[in-house]
This record gives structure tokens, C-alpha cells and sequence, in this order.
């Protein structure tokens, strides 16, 4: 059986562009036969704060740490990353880095017993999750020479260099599409069709 795909949306305005990508993502990867597990963070008012009791802390055994969490949809998307094959994450670019609510969902969810096992404060972790593929779709109002000579591109280091080890070494694709406050509907109906043939690509779609 196929693995699922975890599709994560992270934009507040129903009806945005980024709404649009993820749609043509989740249709993909469905008439592909790939089981996917959607969450519109927004929509489900995912809640991004790490309350100081849900902080983990070295000493703490990984497994009670997980029992204490009391909130259903942290353990259900924890439970769904664990199982999955592949995570999709589609949001903009804000300030170099993701909506603080795709940020406070890395927090909570990349967790010891989860994504990764530390033995002590000092060591190194040993990854828990075997994602194979992972693909970041970001929008962006900067331009790439901006982008890149200015900021060095922040959210590539952040998706590649950061998360991608803890979550099981994955092959990483990042697609930006840029600017997308000038383009027309034209073009991002042509975007839509590239990030179509992503999906079909990396995750085996035909």
C-alpha cells in the first residue's frame, strides 16, 4: 500500500492563491491513488502555541512527554506525520520565514518521540520519521535577485538545512513562484500546471 502524503496549507485567507495550489496538490495526489492526510491549519484553528508544560526537557522520557499531550488534533497530526511517506507544505513567504502558525505547527509537532530521539542535551538526534519525499511550495512578492542577494533565501535553509535531517533525510523539492502580486491569470494558471507536474514527479503520479 502506497504511503500517505501529508498536504499542510498554511495561508489566512480562504480563496488565496495558495488555497488553489494546495487544491490542485490534493486532486493530484488523489487521482494518483496516494492516500492523503490534508490539514488547512487555518481552517482547523491549529493552535501554535507551546504552552510551558508541553515544552520538553532533557530528562524527560520521550514517551511520557507524548502522553501528556492533551490536545486531539496535535496527537493526530503527530500520529499522521509517523505514518507518512511524504509531507507537502504550501504557504508564502513572510519575512523570510513561514506563517507563525506553520511555525508554532514545527514546534509542536517535531517533537522527541516523534521526529527524532535525543539521548542526551549534548548528542545528536536520531531521526524517527522515514519521509522520503518532501516538496515546499512558497509564494513570494520578492523578486529572486532581491531574494537572494539581500536575504540569501532563509526559507530554503529553513526546509532543506534545518528541518530536513529530523525528518528522515527526504528527497527535498521547493518550487517559489514569484511574484505573484503582478501576475495575472494566465500565469498562475500556468504556475498551477507546474506544480502539477511536481507532484507528478516526485510522487509517482500519472
Amino acid at each position: 500500500m502506497t504511503a500517505p502524503v501529508v498536504v499542510l496549507l498554511a495561508h489566512p485567507r480562504p480563496g488565496s492563491f495558495n488555497h488553489a495550489l494546495a487544491a490542485r496538490i490534493v486532486g493530484t495526489l488523489e487521482r494518483a491513488g496516494v492516500p492523503v492526510r490534508f490539514h488547512d491549519l487555518y481552517a482547523e484553528r491549529f493552535d501554535p502555541v507551546l504552552k510551558a508544560e508541553e515544552a520538553y526537557t532533557s530528562g524527560t522520557r520521550a514517551e511520557e512527554f507524548l502522553a501528556a499531550e492533551p490536545d486531539p488534533l496535535v496527537r493526530r497530526h503527530r500520529e499522521e506525520l509517523r505514518d507518512a511517506g511524504g509531507l507537502v507544505a504550501v504557504h508564502p513567504n513572510w519575512w523570510g520565514k513561514p506563517p507563525a502558525i506553520l511555525g508554532g505547527w514545527l514546534d509542536r509537532i517535531l517533537v522527541p518521540g516523534v521526529a527524532y530521539r535525543l539521548d542526551d542535551a549534548g548528542g545528536a538526534p536520531e531521526p524517527l520519521l522515514s519521509l522520503r519525499r518532501l516538496l515546499v511550495v512558497n509564494t513570494s512578492d520578492t523578486t529572486e535577485d532581491r531574494e537572494r542577494t539581500l536575504f540569501g533565501d532563509p526559507l530554503d535553509a529553513i526546509w532543506r538545512r534545518c528541518l530536513a535531517p529530523y525528518l528522515g533525510e527526504p528527497e527535498v523539492r521547493r518550487v517559489v513562484l514569484r511574484v505573484v502580486a503582478d501576475a495575472d491569470d494566465d500565469r498562475r494558471a500556468a504556475w498551477l500546471d507546474d506544480v502539477e507536474a511536481e507532484v507528478r514527479t516526485l510522487f509517482g503520479g500519472h
